[in-house]
Parts: structure tokens; C-alpha cells; sequence
């Protein structure tokens, strides 16, 4: 059966739209064929900087027919309504009566021819393409169509047969009219005459011997091993860098390594500042000798073949003039004091409704000192010192070119003036850490001022009302919640974040109008706890039902007792447990319901009756004081033990004992019963919320 061809020739694709751009045609078209009536297989969709290309094989030529009935209204139904379903029926249909167990109704048969695939794919295309959804778009020419970037050829090989899509003002010559076959272009520079192909295998092949790989996959194969390559071969290793690799497949459609070198003037810059102006500005991997110290050497990814000297050259020269900049920036920065650069903080606005980033640094000191009492062995002095000169490199010359290299610059000017080296670590640190596979800060000073960096904006900005919604987050507070929950586990503290937040929150000056969001606060953290649990296999309803205690901001308890609430109800016992509390909550929903009150007070035990309810009532009260022990002693495991013993008792009272006696005072303390049995269980956790 046919195969479909379809490429979408434009000017440069942004690299960071080019990998869900193919995607999403992929998964626009595979719809559409889907919607269509139309089989395929081996559908897929390539990319390069110039072009969107999709292929599917085995295509049929033609819908099937499709034999369809339809049933209309009944015999004697009004003239109207008769009409009007023969109006609905195409011509040819063929209209009978038919008796039913409800009544004679009449039934159409209609039989539907199948379409051209060609026909149907040039409008299916048409529709896709002009509601593709590139993130931005644009207008060019006097056409009112977007595309991220203008087109300058978009059309379909199907079945032999060529179509121009014209829908973006792109229109065919009268040469190409006459064409036979698919016409695409190669290399914008090195190969940019017209190919005819025949199809996919033909256009590949003939692309590439045009200079261009139109497998993204393959490109960044040969970028990645032709630079480990050229460092081999120097004696250096490659710094593996997985983004910079994505970004520059999409830059590329003939990828050509070289090596270039850095002036010898400018390796003593710090290595973060040479790795940002190669990597973010000029797009080089980075070498590095055998013992992982940067090298005086840079990857550059050509486009280009047969000028290899010039291109090297030019990279080197670009590269220089950046350097320059940085090295003057670095010996001005060097010449002040990160105390002196503090008044200057006064003229950035952290926020309109938060006040500067001078406002925002006095502030962290205070949230340091509120810290202090959860950080055992912290040097409160040395953390209120980090917490003011945490910003102070934003004003230096270096962070204003260079803001990738915030925090780290403002350790090596702390370093430079002679700061303690946990000052200094603080000061690179206290961003940290930024993503999930960002490392944690440790040292306790560290700790300290990035808990109080995040927990300032966290507080500030859900006083505010500056809350994220849905996808969006723009003060990256989702972000913040989840290093302050890393920050806290990872090294096992014990901070009870109600009592921070409303510290976060009084820090701030009255005239800000910062309301207490604390509740607010757990809430959201709750949510980002589960989110950071999951790859974990912890589950979500584990932890709602320990925060649903209401008691419990301490996460590291929190998470020793979603642990131990783990394994208890993986155990016969805890299942069965679960099961019994349920029943009880059931039970006692619809009897509160019916009489309209709630059943929640003590247990009389002179209206006790059976054996087993008398067994269960002596195995709750023994069971209250032990299980208040346990948790106050934070011995979780020996509480879930404690509670296991209950599991029999339940069983015992649900098997002899009936709940809704005839007597309204014994049913009455059994319904009080079963609400013991809930009350005595939800200082453990919310058994409500859990689910199975």
C-alpha cells in the first residue's frame, strides 16, 4: 500500500521547539489518519533546524465502503418528523418498515462509498498544519496564517502523487508543476539545488549525500562521538553535558566537530565563568584534563565543511573578546567588598509588594535566627553573616554580564576578601538546590540561608495571594517548596514549618500588608511532599492521611510514620484493620445522617451486652495509654504493633455483635463504640483518606 510523505521546509526552527514539534506532528497526523478512517504503519516524525518531516507506510489507497443503518421515527409519526428523516438520508438510501417490541419504526439503510485518500489528506493536512501548536508563532508576507518560522515549502508524496500545501502563501513554480516527483532542498549552503526523490528511503539517502541528517537521534551521535574524538586525541576528556547536546542537534543539519583553544591570559578566570561563556553563550563543549580540571580547549559544532582553519579562528577570536570582558569584570569586582556593594541592593525590586532585594536579605537574617533552634551545632553568627551577603554579587560587573554565575561569584569575592569558607559556601550554596537532580547543600551555615532565601519568598508570596495556579508558576514557588522539603530530609531535621512560616511571615514589615498564609502554606507542601515522594513508591494517600491529623508539620516524623503506616497496612492485619475502620465510618455516616446527630460520645460500659463488644471495649481502653506512649516516644513501629492487637477484637465484634439493636440505648453505645474505635485510630492517621 501507498506510503506518505510530508515535509515542512522552513527558516530555522528554534532548537528548543524542534523535539515537540515532531512529537506533536507525529501525534497530530497519526490522529488524523485515525479520524479519517485511515490505517497506517511505521509512523514517525523527523526534525532538523530547516524542516518537519512525517512518514507512514502502508496507507490504503481508498476508504473502505461502509454499509450503515439508521433508525428513524416510528410509522405513524407525524408527516413532519418522516420528512425530515428522509431529508437526513443521502440519495440512494433505502428506506423499509420494521416491527420492533416497541412499535413499527422505519430504518434506513445507507450505503457509504469510500473516498480518495489523496483528497482527504490534502485537506487533513491543511487543517493540522494550520492549527499546529508551536508555542510562539508568527505572521510574514500579507498572509494571516502563523507558523513558528515563514515557510517556504510544505507539500505531500502520496501514492505517486505530488500536492503543494499553499494555505501559508508558498505557491509552485510552473517547473514544478510540471514535476513528477517530491522536490526538496539539501545544506543551505553546501548543497542548495533541488532533489527530486521518490519517496522516503530516496529522499533520506539523497538529503544526506545533499549534506543533511534528518534524524536528530544520528546527529547528535556523530556531535557527541566526534568531539570525544578530537579530545582523545588531545588527551583530554569530554565534559559530558546531555542538554548542550540536545540544543545543538537543533542547530546543525551536517554536524562538524573542531577543536579551538583559549588564550592561556584567561585560564586563571574562574571555571564557571569560562564554562558559562563557551556553554550558554557561544555553544561549546568543554574539555577537561585527566583529573577533571578544565582544560584550555573548546568543542565547536560546524555546519559547515572545508573551512575548518577559518571557522576555528573565527570562534577563537569571538571567544577572546568575550573573555576580555569577563577578566576586566573580574579584577574591577575584586577591588570592593561584598559589604560595600550592600546599599546598592536597595535599588532592586524584589517584588512591587515585597520590597527590594535590601528588604529581602534583612529578612533572611531574621528567618536564620527563627531557624536556629531546628539546626543542632549551627553558628548562628556565621549564617546571620552569609544570610545579609547572600545577594551582594547581583551588583557586581560579573553577575550584571554574566547571571548564570550568581552565588558562585559571590563565593569567590567572599573567598578574595578572606571570608570564613562557610560564608563563602553559603553564598554559592544558598540557590541550592535548584531541581531534583541538583545536589543538597549540607554545611550547616548553608542550610540555614537557603531555608531562609525559599521560606521568604514561599511566605511573601502566599501572603500576597501570589499563589501558582495550574500550570503557572511564575515566582518558581513550587520550586522553592520542594528544595525546602529536600533541605529538611535529606539532612534530617526537625523543623516544625508551621512555627517557620509564621516567622517567615512576621518578618516581613507591616507596611507590606503580608498576611499569615501558613495554613495555606502546609497545604501546598503536602502536595509537593507527595510529588517528591512518588518515584519513591510512597503513596499519595499515605501521606494525606498522616497530614490529615492536623498535628503533624514535622516532615521528618511525618515521613517516619507514612513509613511505618506503609508496612502495617501491607500486613493481613493492617489490610483487614482498614477494612473494619471503613465498615465502622459507613456505618456510622448513615445512623449520624438518619438521626441527624452525631454518635462521638463515651462508651457506657453497664450498656455493654455481648461478650465480644465487652472484648473489644477492654482492648480499646488498654490499648489508648499505650498507643499515646508509642507515638509521644516516636516509636512507630511498636504503634502499629500496639494496633495490630485491635485487628481481632473488631473482627470478633462485627461477626457476633449487631450494630443497630432494638433497643435505641445499646444500639446507641454501639454506635459510640464503632466511633471509639475511629477515635482511637486517628492519632495515627486519618484511616479515611486511605485507599483499598
Amino acid at each position: 500500500m501507498p506510503e506518505l510523505l510530508l515535509e515542512i521546509l522552513s527558516e530555522e526552527i528554534p532548537a528548543r521547539m524542534q523535539a515537540r514539534a515532531a512529537d506533536d506532528l507525529k501525534r497530530l497526523m497519526t490522529d488524523g489518519l485515525k479520524d479519517v478512517g485511515l490505517t497506517f504503519a511505521n509512523a514517525r516524525a523527523l526534525v532538523t533546524p530547516r524542516r518537519l518531516v512525517f512518514v507512514a507506510d502502508d496507507i490504503p489507497a481508498r476508504t473502505p465502503d461502509v454499509s450503515e443503518e439508521r433508525r428513524g421515527p416510528r410509522a405513524d409519526a407525524p408527516e413532519q418528523a418522516i420528512n425530515g428523516f428522509k431529508g437526513s438520508l443521502p440519495e440512494g438510501a433505502v428506506i423499509e418498515e420494521r416491527e420492533t417490541p416497541k412499535g413499527t419504526f422505519l430504518f434506513a439503510q445507507v450505503e457509504k462509498k469510500g473516498e480518495a485518500a489523496a483528497d482527504m489528506l490534502g485537506d487533513m493536512l491543511g487543517r493540522i498544519l494550520s492549527d499546529f501548536p508551536w508555542p510562539k508563532s508568527m505572521r510574514w508576507g500579507i498572509g494571516q496564517l502563523r507558523w513558528v518560522r515563514p515557510i517556504h515549502r510544505a507539500s505531500f508524496l502520496f501514492d505517486g502523487e505530488v500536492t503543494l500545501l499553499h494555505a501559508f502563501g508558498t505557491a509552485a513554480s510552473a517547473e514544478e508543476k510540471d514535476r513528477q516527483h517530491f522536490v526538496t532542498y539539501g545544506h543551505r549552503f553546501l548543497s542548495p539545488d533541488a532533489i527530486e526523490a521518490t519517496g522516503f528511503v530516496d529522499f533520506e539517502a539523497k538529503l544526506r549525500a545533499a549534506h543533511v541528517l534528518i534524524d536528530r537521534e544520528e546527529r547528535k551521535q556523530l556531535i557527541k562521538a566526534g568531539a570525544e574524538k578530537l579530545a582523545a586525541d588531545a588527551g583530554l576528556v569530554l565534559r559530558d553535558d546531555p542538554g548542550l547536546l540536545e540544543e545543538v542537534a537543533g542547530l546543525v543539519e551536517w554536524p562538524v566537530m573542531l577543536m579551538g583553544s583559549i588564550d592561556d591570559d584567561y585560564m586563571d578566570l574562574p571555571p564557571e565563568v569560562l564554562v558559562t561563556t563557551m556553554r550558554a553563550n557561544q555553544k561549546y563543549f568543554v574539555c577537561e584534563d585527566r583529573d577533571g580540571k578544565l582544560a584550555n580547549r573548546f568543542m565547536i559544532t560546524a555546519n559547515m565543511t572545508g573551512a575548518d582553519d577559518n571557522i576555528i579562528a573565527g570562534n577563537e577570536r569571538v571567544l577572546r573578546a568575550r573573555l576580555a570582558d569577563a577578566k576586566f569584570f573580574w579584577d574591577q569586582d575584586r577591588a570592593e567588598t561584598l559589604e560595600s556593594r550592600l546599599p546598592q541592593l536597595e535599588d532592586i525590586t524584589f517584588h512591587a509588594k515585597l520590597g527590594t532585594v535590601a528588604e529581602k536579605t534583612a529578612r533572611m537574617v531574621s528567618i536564620v535566627e527563627a531557624l536556629a533552634p531546628f539546626i543542632p551545632g549551627l553558628d548562628v553568627e556565621r549564617a546571620k553573616q552569609a544570610a545579609k551577603l547572600a545577594k551582594a554579587d547581583l551588583v557586581s560587573g560579573m553577575v550584571y554580564e554574566f547571571p548564570e554565575v550568581q552565588g558562585v561569584m559571590g563565593r569567590y569575592y567572599a573567598q578574595h576578601e578572606g571570608l570564613d569558607a562557610d560564608i563563602a559556601n553559603a553564598l554559592a550554596e544558598h540557590y541550592s538546590p535548584v531541581g531534583p537532580s541538583d545536589d543538597c547543600p549540607t554545611a550547616l551555615v548553608s542550610v540555614a540561608v537557603a531555608l531562609a532565601d525559599k521560606l521568604d519568598s514561599l511566605a511573601g508570596f502566599f501572603g500576597i495571594d501570589e499563589k501558582p495556579t495550574g500550570s503557572k508558576d511564575p515566582f518558581a514557588l513550587r520550586r522553592a517548596a520542594l528544595g525546602v522539603i529536600r533541605l529538611i530530609v535529606e539532612n534530617g531535621l526537625r523543623v516544625s514549618l508551621l512555627s517557620v512560616f509564621g516567622s517567615a511571615a512576621g518578618s516581613y514589615d507591616k507596611r507590606f500588608a503580608v498576611a499569615d498564609a501558613s495554613g495555606d502554606l502546609l497545604g501546598f507542601f503536602a502536595d509537593r511532599l507527595k510529588v517528591h515522594l512518588r518515584e519513591q513508591g510512597v503513596r499519595h494517600d499515605l501521606v494525606d492521611a498522616v497530614f490529615a491529623t492536623g498535628d503533624e508539620d514535622d516532615l521528618v516524623r511525618l515521613l517516619a510514620r507514612v513509613d511505618a503506616l506503609k508496612s502495617f497496612l501491607e500486613t493481613d492485619d493492617g489490610a483487614n484493620l482498614l477494612a473494619a475502620y471503613k465498615r465502622a465510618a459507613n456505618i456510622l455516616r448513615i445512623e449520624e445522617k438518619k438521626d441527624g446527630k452525631a454518635f462521638d460520645a463515651a462508651v457506657d460500659p453497664a450498656k455493654i451486652a455481648e461478650d465480644a463488644e465487652r472484648a473489644l471495649y477492654d482492648g480499646l481502653e488498654e490499648l489508648t495509654p499505650d498507643l499515646s506512649a508509642a507515638l509521644a516516644a516516636e516509636d512507630y513501629a511498636a504503634a502499629m504493633a500496639r494496633v495490630a492487637t485491635l485487628r481481632p477484637l473488631v473482627d470478633a465484634f462485627f461477626d457476633a455483635v449487631t450494630v443497630n439493636a432494638d433497643d435505641a440505648a445499646i444500639r446507641e453505645n454501639r454506635l459510640n463504640m464503632l466511633s471509639a474505635i475511629r477515635r482511637t485510630l486517628d492519632p495515627i492517621a486519618d484511616f479515611s483518606k486511605i485507599e483499598g
